[in-house]
């Protein structure tokens, strides 16, 4: 609950400019401002992200994942506060900027939390869970902007994250990080507090724990800051290290491109020139949002019975169909070929589209950051992921204001549609099965190139310990 009222509280910051930029450009906004201001409102969270990614990596490095976790969540807090009192342009740039932070940081150490908190088998219903929980603060927003104003909502925004930050204060370290520290007595005491001490947790903790001091005794157990530098770039010669980079480069791409951030964001505007009608496109979001927030939980709960690379090809494949297919039918539209008075399938279409994708373009790439990256990577590898994703999120939401306007929606969507599909089949070729593996499992993947073992059943469990 810690991480997932985090996200929530995420999803209210990525949709919130769909409450604050047409206030702000209104004839009789409190704070006046020009256009490109105020897309620069939407898109500073990706710049101010990559601090965040940053310092996450650092902190759950030297401090471990709590503390991490304890500190990211503050500048939230005080980000939000400060755009409720903000009279001016440069003040609601600095609280936003401050929220990005937090964004940010949450994005690559949500999923490390989750990943090595959970077992094999829960991991991925609650690494989907997060995308839930961001599409529910997408909805909170714009309900609330229907009766509150931008003011009212940032201060109603805090309330998220105070309770997250109570919640984290009653966590154990995580596992695996007290572990590559050396401190094995601890890290036993957490296991067994997270996950009991049944025959297949233990198998995994001394897995783990075999594994951990396999790699720390080929190194010294404190390093200088040019070796920590020098160890840094011999990550990029790695195999267990680039592989999943490029894993991620194409899974964050994929969620950009599918509509991800900038949909929350531009709601408003999206559906008003579809409908051609701002009156309704309150209604017409709100039941998109709605949708959205409903096809995210039911893919927490297919995860569990499919594969998510699956899940996640099968589903991109079907959505990215849908897209094209109603960005024709608007091009039609928008040239008299059809008639554009039936709103309503463009809107049916974007819904199913939606509700596709949800299913497994959003939740899965954000997922894959707890699961790919080996232990001893794990802090640089957030480092270089949250640096694409930031650039991701920066470029989607300074560009689709001006592309809105040039290309219009069907423009917009056909160009993420294209880079949609190249992430797609570059995920075809490279990305591996890890449902129901231990982190364990997947790290000596990246390392040898193949899985050491298959699942162990109860039965093969039982006989691996007695022989043990």
């Amino acid at each position: 609950m810690g991480v997932l009222l985090n996200m929530f509280g995420q999803g209210m910051m990525l949709s919130y400019p769909s409450v604050l930029l047409p206030a702000l450009l209104s004839p009789n906004s409190i704070i006046k401002t020009e256009f490109h201001e105020a897309s620069w409102l939407a898109s500073c969270i990706g710049i101010a992200s990559i601090p965040g990614f940053l310092s996450s990596s650092f902190l759950m490095e030297m401090y471990g994942r709590k503390k991490a976790h304890v500190a990211v969540v503050i500048p939230a807090l005080i980000g939000w506060v400060i755009i409720y009192f903000a009279t001016s342009i440069p003040v609601l740039l600095c609280g936003r900027c401050l929220c990005g932070i937090t964004g940010g940081a949450t994005i690559s150490l949500g999923p490390i939390v989750i990943g090595e908190y959970t077992s094999p088998k829960n991991r991925g219903m609650f690494l989907n869970l997060k995308t839930t929980a961001v599409c529910l603060g997408n909805s909170v927003v714009h309900i609330f902007a229907h009766f509150f104003n931008w003011k009212t909502i940032a201060l109603i925004a805090v309330v998220p994250h105070m309770l997250a930050l109570l919640i984290i204060l009653t966590w154990p370290e995580s596992p695996s990080w007290l572990a590559s520290k050396r401190r094995f007595e601890e890290s036993q005491k957490s296991f067994y507090w997270l996950r009991g001490n049944d025959r297949r947790a233990i198998l995994e903790m001394e897995d783990l724990f075999r594994a951990q001091k396999e790699k720390l005794s080929q190194y010294p157990e404190h390093g200088d800051n040019s070796n920590l530098i020098m160890d840094f770039i011999r990550k990029f010669k790695e195999r267990s290290f680039v592989k999943p980079v490029f894993i991620v480069c194409f899974a964050g791409l994929l969620l950009e491109s599918c509509g991800r951030h900038i949909f929350p964001a531009f709601a408003t505007q999206i559906i008003g020139e579809i409908t051609s009608n701002k009156s309704q496109s309150f209604y017409y979001t709100l039941g998109i949002d709605i949708i959205i927030t409903a096809s995210a939980l039911f893919s927490s709960f297919l995860v569990k019975i499919m594969k998510r690379r699956t899940l996640l090809l099968g589903s991109g494949f079907i959505a990215l169909f849908i897209l094209f297919c109603v960005c024709l039918y608007m091009l039609l539209s928008a040239k008299g070929i059809v008639s554009n008075e039936r709103t309503w399938i463009p809107i049916l279409l974007f819904t199913v589209y939606f509700i596709v994708s949800n299913l497994g373009c959003t939740p899965i790439p954000l997922a894959l950051l707890g699961e790919i990256f080996p232990l001893a990577h794990r802090g640089a590898g957030s480092c270089v992921a949250g640096f694409i994703m930031s650039m991701y999120i920066m470029l989607a939401m300074q560009a689709t204001p001006y592309l809105l306007i040039t290309v219009k929606v069907y423009g917009t969507f056909t160009i993420f549609g294209i880079l949609m599909g190249i992430s797609l089949i570059a995920l075809y070729v490279i990305l591996p099965a890890t449902k129901d593996r231990t982190l364990q499992e997947i790290e000596d993947y990246f390392q040898t190139g193949k899985f050491r073992k298959e699942n162990l059943g109860t039965d093969e469990v039982n006989m691996k310990m007695l022989s043990s």
